[in-house]
């Protein structure tokens, strides 16, 4: 396994400046943002340029990332946001990275059971796109729901192991896979260890973040606050994720992919600073567990 970080916890950087501090710090692989604005211009790439920047600091692309809501009920932000995961896709191609991580979407004010439905419908099209080029796209399970304005739910559904199962019964293609993040995990008291052990050959690549749980807010607001105010985004080693334990269940599942580290620690925000210092405390707390 190789140690990488997610470049979006540094919007004021150029790619060249972060993969420059990335490989001095020590870091394998950088996770690519991809957006509109983000650090890879897919619309005009010029890939021989981007991979000449990477190859001289000895860094690969463990993926590229765009994250918005794939399931969107405005029709428009819909097919906007889809064209958009084609281009990263295009991408990916002649970048030759075999990863794109994206979110599987949802209207957050219908039910699990019917956003399924509407995956198994809006899904089959971008998954067989992507197979076509030999790329697969990882799903991140984080549910986007860290804002109570967002009540009663959140715009990703891909969750838990039950959402797993239909989308993965619903698109049986190898092309489609999770981008694992055990914090979200945490605080949804879904056990990370077996979710890595029940789908490991769905893992397609991996994020790095922990989560501080705060008991006595949790007893205030309980579970029904979804997750606000109780619990928070930590670096790796300052959460309650024991590392050596889920790296081990990595290991034992065959994964042999990038670890990246997103930085989302309040705590080490402010300024590009700080947002090194919490990105060493990451590389401190894993690097020993994945020499």
């Amino acid at each position: 396994m190789r140690l990488g970080l997610f470049t979006a916890a540094f919007p004021g950087r150029t790619l060249e400046q972060v993969a420059a501090w990335a490989a001095d710090a020590g870091f394998e692989a950088l996770e690519i943002a991809s957006w509109p604005g983000g650090h890879l211009d897919v619309e005009s790439l010029d890939p021989d340029a981007v991979l000449g920047l990477l190859a001289g600091h000895r860094l690969e692309i463990s993926a590229l990332a765009y994250y918005p809501n794939n399931l969107d009920p405005d029709d428009g932000a819909r097919e906007a946001a889809h064209a958009h995961l084609r281009r990263v896709v295009d991408a990916a191609v002649r970048l030759g990275v075999g990863v794109v991580c994206t979110f599987a979407g949802a209207d957050r004010w219908a039910p699990l059971g019917e956003n399924l439905e509407r995956f198994r419908r809006i899904w089959p099209p971008l998954v067989a796109y992507a197979e076509e080029r030999g790329v697969r796209i990882a799903i991140e399970n984080c549910p986007m729901v860290f804002d109570l304005d967002r009540w009663p739910g959140g715009t990703n559904l891909a969750y838990c192991p039950a959402a797993w199962d239909v989308m993965f019964e619903a698109i049986s293609s190898p092309a489609l896979g999770l981008n694992l993040d055990p914090s979200h995990l945490v605080w949804l008291q879904v056990d990370y260890e077996r979710a890595v052990r029940d789908y490991g050959e769905r893992i397609l690549h991996v994020h790095a973040k922990d989560t501080e749980l705060s008991p006595d807010e949790l007893y205030r607001r309980s579970t029904l606050s979804l997750g606000v105010g109780w619990q928070a985004a930590r670096m790796p080693g300052r959460g309650e994720i024991d590392w050596a334990r889920f790296v081990g269940a990595l290991r034992d599942v065959g994964y042999d992919g990038a670890v990246s580290v997103e930085h989302e620690d309040e705590e080490f925000e402010g300024s590009d600073e700080m947002v090194e210092r919490g990105f060493l405390v990451a590389r401190d707390t894993l690097r020993p567990l994945l020499d």
